[in-house]
């Protein structure tokens, strides 16, 4: 059974649709020129596609399990590419209405995701694998992959539903342990710096799951992608990104209690992707902070990973100002809270997984 589509009109309504999606200025890569658009499917056949000619003459014959069509087709729809000087991404994103929250407004975990991918596109772009997020030849060849070890982001404005957002991000060399990649989202209509991000990332074994230092090999098959000087997000001396996250002492303020990993929250590399863990430190926020704040700031410092079997306490308390805890997360600036976080595994031993810390800012009449 086939169904034939006129792709002709189908290019025409996307062009169409675009000058709605506030792109201000034309993509870069435009639609190619379809004629007719093939689809069939049968039994023994999954998911193919020829593309004809109007003569009837065959110009390509893609099938979807490759590689090469994999790239063909994202190419050509992913609003993004290298900067002019092929070290740092850029890539253009709307903002769902399956990405908002209660504030209608992008989460906090949505802006993490796309962070995720967009680091994910620009390794994928230079030529690196997405089986194991940004690996390196060397890498897949030792069973090395990249994990979390520290994130940091904070966001100025969230961006609503059908908002354009567009993330540039580049990596570079962390001392001899590991890596770093930092982010910069601006508003596209306006320009404006709505959030930045910087993190830390170490390489993992994937068959003995301890970490590994990273090596020359490895260094020198990404440092060709890297800025030649030390680019930073944050590069304001003494910024919040280096602040060090106190450990939160028992008894905790606020709890969550038996949390669960989900067979979704699990990622290739085959242990919960790092965006889950924001999900459960934010269980235990109390929900009067909820109501009348945002969150600004989320630091996170990833201590032992978590498996699918394991059952997760979240706990929070009010951080103290100069040693003291008085029950008030005022900080300095005005009508804004702080907060330290701990994720631990239940049970008596309650080793710890996650570190956290989070500013939180009144929010505004909407």
């Amino acid at each position: 059974m086939s169904m034939k589509l006129s792709a002709c009109n189908v290019t025409d309504r996307i062009h169409a649709l675009l000058p709605q999606c506030r792109f201000l200025a034309p993509c870069s890569r435009p639609f190619p020129p379809l004629r007719n658009l093939v689809l069939s499917s049968s039994a023994a056949t999954v998911c193919k596609a020829s593309v004809q000619s109007v003569d009837g003459g065959v110009a390509s014959k893609i099938e979807s399990g490759s590689a090469t069509a994999r790239g063909s087709f994202a190419d050509t729809l992913r609003l993004g590419s290298l900067t002019e000087d092929g070290l740092s991404y850029k890539e253009k994103f709307i903002v769902r209405c399956y990405e908002v929250g209660i504030n209608k407004t992008a989460t906090v975990e949505t802006i993490a995701n796309l962070l995720q991918e967009v680091g994910g596109n620009h390794a994928q772009s230079v030529g690196f694998s997405t089986d194991g997020f940004a690996t390196t030849p060397t890498m897949r060849k030792l069973h090395l992959i990249w994990v979390t070890a520290r994130m940091h982001i904070e966001i100025y404005r969230y961006p609503a539903w059908s908002d354009v957002v567009e993330i540039e991000t580049w990596c570079q060399s962390e001392g001899r342990i590991g890596t770093r990649r930092d982010w910069i989202i601006k508003d596209y209509a306006t320009g404006e710096v709505i959030g930045r991000a910087t993190s830390k990332w170490v390489m993992m074994n994937q068959d003995t799951r301890r970490l590994q230092k990273v090596n020359d090999e490895v260094r020198e098959e990404y440092l060709v992608f890297c800025p030649r000087e030390p680019r930073l997000s944050f590069p304001e001396e003494n910024n919040r990104s280096l602040k060090k996250i106190l450990k939160l002492e028992d008894p905790a303020q606020h709890s969550r209690l038996g949390l669960m990993p989900r067979r979704a929250d699990l990622d290739m590399n085959q242990h919960v992707n790092n965006v889950a863990y924001i999900g459960w430190v934010l269980e235990s926020m109390p929900q009067e902070v909820i109501d009348t704040h945002e969150l600004q700031t989320i630091t996170l410092d990833y201590r032992r990973e978590c498996q699918q079997d394991d059952v997760v306490d979240s706990l929070t308390s009010v951080e103290p100002v100069d040693g003291k805890t008085n029950g008030s997360a005022l900080s300095p600036a005005e009508g804004s809270l702080n907060f330290l976080h701990l994720l631990r595994l239940a049970g008596e031993q309650g080793l710890e997984i996650n570190r956290g810390r989070t500013e939180w800012r009144k929010k505004l009449g909407r």
